[in-house]
């Protein structure tokens, strides 16, 4: 693959992290043959688009740009005539773009390859020729990159049908691919079919006809054309991950992509195609490692499509519609949704997405709406859709229909048919391909259909509140824990609230034992990947979860549907006893321990963790088909392997062996008690959890009545605390833009802090750990360090549980940055109006027992360079009218604290900013003292999407940022401000 311009990875720089929305839409004629029109205003819908593409300092070197057509019969016939060779029947022949390398010997090894794999699978190498190319056209950065740009003609074997060509050419693809990726040359094939051809690379949109003159040739013709102006937004810019790619043209992220792209490969071990046969190992791994996730999501797309689905059927398995929450939608429709989601975890993210396969083209909407899809059709057949309105100047007069893409909708136009089959009779089409509604409702099972003894609810063994302390000990509860994470959850049903920011150490570079938990941050919706509003958008949330063996993908059966149902991941622990003791046709559940020898250390932890491995592999070979991992049975001997690290192994130990898809993952542990340890396990592969000690814990705590309202029965405190572990997932889910539970799991949308390679790739292979740390040995310690805490001297006892000191200052408990003792000497500072005192409190903060509980602690400057001269230097007083604060809402500080920063950057000549809640007209007129506490930089948000800006725009003596969506007159405009550029329709 090509990889133009990508920096190494250097210290806690890695450019794989890099984020920087997208233009995409088309043009169809839906009643006129092909012509070189289509192409022409397919162009200008390229060209304005421009403003969602990106360039760098290089301003003539966009992140990507392209267009994908029919295959263009008549000049290809002409150009193949002028390269000396001639070509057969249209539909018999394929043509490749490829991107090769331009080192002449490496290029020479490449070219064999590929004319060896098409004359292996037995299909003719029609003949090769140079595509004419304009490379002053693009910048200089584009060309550094360019690679020697080859077109490649193959001829269909004698009795080959187009369907079964299409798939030969696929597995000729697959298979250069592979060979070559063997060789770490630059190599991409960006189209490879007898129905498409594709033009693009490292552009910016107007360049891309400039750059391929075939695109000007009047012979070049197409009934279709889809176009897409890139903006990077989580890869660096290349020019094989330029869009369009082989099916598609995506606006937006896929959020889940690590966890789809973590099934897809374990499904590659239950795969069988009676189209490809013995072939089909051929075609794996299905994604590709290391591109972007729409080029990923396009590898799966392409192989659903070509081992047997339509292209739109394909597509409603990947990003299905809302079906959950909607009691309105039609049975049939429900459960065509349902039986697929047994075989599928939807794509998740906000994506607007256009797709063709060259027999026609269509167009879907995530479930959310988070990307704006708009479209028109004129009387005479002109179909046209862009990310927004005006992308090709149409005359009102000769519009028949016009309108939005709806969220989960999609429409579908079909050249043979030429017209549009809308978003009901498309999926109609699919609904009616199987009785789904019937094997759902014969072989799906719920938790509801299970005999669940209410009654069961042990947690220790025998019971006694001195076997619990031991394990509360044991599993790090604390009295914080007690008071302000679980009492409030059992008595509102609701997660508890803290304020922003904390200044407690990092697991990493704690003196405490801490749980595994706290060495991972969760990752959050960002740059144009906007957020979900859990509670206003619960209809398209769902906390579904399904246990047990998924079949294979490319067929589809009763059997298909042979799944446990859970409607919430966190299990009672009558629930959980019912799946280990299920007797039903299909399913078979097996509990393995989690416990290990504390005595023996980092090996015999890692020892157990192998053995774990070892038995979830035995289980699953002999018909098993849930997997619980249980903790429980500790005792003075065994302590619990850390849950996450337990779940993460299996998870990925099948995940390698390609056996993860056949069971199901349920955790029953002590550890987990508030939300984000549910949505880390969720996160790392578990289907569901049993928090049995949290269960117990949040009974002591309503038996002793300090923290709950002292009328609080049992049975309602465990409901309030599943209603808020279900809220607060809802909401961690949310943050990143993620809508279902079944996208989630696995999904590993967190970055560790301070753990190393070995644990990394043990258990979270693929997750970020910037700046390694603890390993196994450490881990097993402070499990150890717990351990000693419920059992010293080898015996039950006692004891009192830790203070904790996590979420407020504890004199025993966790250190702070902020303490009391730093707190007093600053408020004394201030008081004082000090400059020594403040100088204390300095020094106090900069002590070495202070810095080293955060990662900037541990930097120093390196001074082993030259000074610069200081008449080198800016003043001051110049420098500081570049500083500017960050975008804080009004509601997100006091308004002392954010009028202060307002005047201090007027003083200073530099910027301050509203955030998104704009700010108080009153502030707009000066202080008696000259002082103005209006802020230089006005932002105002849409309340959709949130703080999503799309331009910065100058005024006479301000920047205003104007959000997505907003117009002058409607709140993009202050008064007797006059906006200067106008935003084009975006919902």
């Amino acid at each position: 693959m090509i990889r133009t311009a990508m920096p190494p990875k250097r210290g806690l720089y890695d450019p794989s992290l890099e984020h920087d929305a997208c233009g995409i839409g088309f043009v169809a004629d839906l009643k006129k043959p092909a012509s070189h029109g289509i192409l022409e205003k397919a162009t200008e819908v390229l060209c304005h688009l421009t403003h969602r593409g990106a360039a760098g300092a290089d301003e003539e070197t966009g992140d990507g740009a392209g267009m994908m057509i029919q295959t263009p019969d008549k000049f290809l016939r002409k150009v193949a005539d002028a390269s000396g060779f001639g070509l057969p029947e249209q539909g018999t022949y394929a043509s490749a773009l490829v991107f090769m390398s331009t080192d002449a010997a490496e290029r020479k090894a490449q070219i064999k390859i590929l004319e060896d794999v098409v004359a292996a699978e037995g299909q003719n190498l029609l003949g090769w020729r140079e595509v004419p190319t304009d490379p002053d056209t693009i910048g200089p950065i584009a060309r550094a990159g360019m690679p020697a740009i080859e077109q490649v003609f193959i001829g269909a074997a004698e009795g080959l049908d187009q369907p079964a060509f299409e798939r030969k050419l696929y597995l000729i693809r697959r298979l250069i691919e592979n060979r070559i990726d063997e060789l770490d040359t630059a190599f991409h094939i960006p189209s490879l079919s007898s129905k498409t051809f594709l033009y693009k690379g490292m552009f910016l949109a107007h360049q891309t006809p400039a750059f391929f003159p075939d695109l000007q040739d009047s012979d070049m013709e197409s009934r279709l054309a889809v176009v897409h102006q890139r903006y990077s937004t989580n890869t660096f810019p290349t020019w094989d991950l330029a869009q369009p790619f082989r099916y598609l043209a995506h606006n937006g992220e896929i959020n889940t992509i690590r966890g789809n792209q973590n099934w897809m490969n374990a499904r590659e071990g239950t795969l069988k195609s009676d189209l490809f046969g013995d072939d089909l190992q051929k075609l794996f791994p299905v994604m590709r490692v290391g591109t972007s996730d729409s080029a990923r999501f396009d590898n799966a797309l392409e192989f659903l499509h070509l081992t047997g689905r339509d292209l739109p059927h394909s597509m409603l398995m990947m990003i299905p519609e809302a079906w959950e929450n909607r009691p309105e939608m039609h049975e049939d429709r429900r459960a065509f949704y349902e039986y697929h989601s047994c075989m599928m975890e939807p794509w998740d993210g906000p994506a607007s997405m256009c797709f063709s396969n060259g027999d026609g083209v269509g167009a879907v909407l995530d479930r959310n709406g988070l990307r704006p899809s708009r479209y028109v059709l004129t009387h005479d057949g002109l179909l046209v859709m862009g990310s927004e309105v005006g992308t090709l100047e149409i005359d009102p007069v000769d519009i028949a229909t016009k309108g939005r893409l709806e969220p989960g909708r999609m429409f579908y136009a079909d050249l043979e048919e030429g017209r549009i089959i809308a978003d009901a009779e498309l999926k109609d089409r699919y609904i009616s391909l199987h009785p789904y509604k019937t094997w759902v409702e014969t072989h799906q099972i719920k938790l509801t259909d299970l005999d669940v003894n209410e009654s069961t609810n042990p947690a220790t063994d025998d019971g006694s509140q001195q076997a619990r302390f031991a394990l509360q000990q044991t599993f790090g509860y604390s009295l914080e824990d007690m008071r302000f994470l679980l009492a409030p959850m059992a008595a509102n049903g609701k997660e508890p609230l803290g304020s922003m920011g904390e200044d407690s150490a990092l697991a990493c570079l704690s003196d405490r034992s801490r749980l595994l938990f706290h060495y991972f941050k969760q990752n959050f919706a960002q740059v144009t990947n906007p957020a979900i509003d859990s509670i206003r958008e619960r209809p398209v949330m769902t906390l579904d979860s399904t246990l047990g063996a998924e079949k294979n993908l490319l067929d589809e059966t009763p059997q298909h549907a042979e799944l446990l149902r859970l409607h919430r991941p966190v299990l009672r622990n009558a629930e959980l006893q019912a799946i280990q003791e299920i007797d039903k046709p299909g399913f078979k559940a097996q509990t393995l321990s989690t416990l290990y020898k504390v005595t023996e250390g980092g090996s015999g932890l890692r020892a157990a963790i192998a053995q774990l491995c070892r038995e979830a592999s035995q289980a699953i070979a002999a018909g098993t088909n849930i997997l619980i991992l249980s903790d429980r049975g500790v005792s003075p001997e065994l302590a619990p392997i850390p849950a996450l690290l337990a779940t993460g192994a299996v998870h990925h130990h099948l995940i390698r062996e390609s056996s993860r898809t056949r069971c199901g993952l349920i955790v029953e542990t002590g550890e987990a008690r508030e939300v984000a340890h549910f949505a880390l396990l969720i996160g790392y592969g578990a289907g569901g959890v049993n928090p049995y000690l949290a269960f117990e814990t949040v009974r002591d705590v309503v038996e002793d009545g300090s923290y709950v309202p002292a009328d609080l029965d049992q049975a309602t405190a465990e409901e309030n605390y599943l209603k808020a572990i279900d809220l607060g997932l809802l909401k961690i889910f949310a943050k990143m833009g993620i809508s279902t539970l079944q996208s989630y799991r696995g999904a590993q949308i967190f970055e560790a802090i301070g753990l190393n390679e070995e644990v990394v790739d043990l258990a979270f292979s693929g997750t970020h750990s910037r700046v390694s740390g603890v390993g196994i040995d450490v881990l097993a310690r402070e499990a150890e360090m717990r351990h000693s805490r419920g059992f010293p001297d080898g015996a039950f006892q006692y004891p009192e549980l830790d203070a904790g000191g996590l979420y407020q200052w504890r004199l025993r408990g966790e250190q702070h940055t902020f303490n009391p003792d730093s707190v007093a000497m600053l408020q004394r500072a201030v008081r004082d109006e000090s400059f020594k005192s403040f100088e204390e409190y300095a020094a106090a903060a900069n002590d070495d027992s202070v810095r080293m509980r955060t990662l900037r602690g541990l930097l120093e400057f390196k001074f082993d360079r030259e000074p610069v001269p200081l008449e080198e230097v800016e003043e001051a007083a110049a420098i500081v009218t570049r500083f500017c604060t960050g975008a804080m809402s009004y509601g997100s500080i006091s308004a002392e604290a954010h009028e202060t920063l307002a005047i201090a950057m007027n003083r200073l000549g530099g910027k301050s900013n509203t955030g998104e809640g704009g700010e108080d007209p009153k502030r707009w007129i000066p202080d008696d003292n000259g002082d103005s506490r209006r802020s230089a930089i006005k932002q105002v948000a849409s309340g959709r999407f949130g703080v999503t800006s799309a331009y910065l725009v100058n005024s006479d003596e301000m920047q205003i940022k104007i959000a997505q969506g907003a117009k002058p007159g409607e709140g993009g405009e202050l008064p007797g401000h006059k906006v200067s550029q106008t935003i084009a329709d975006t919902r």
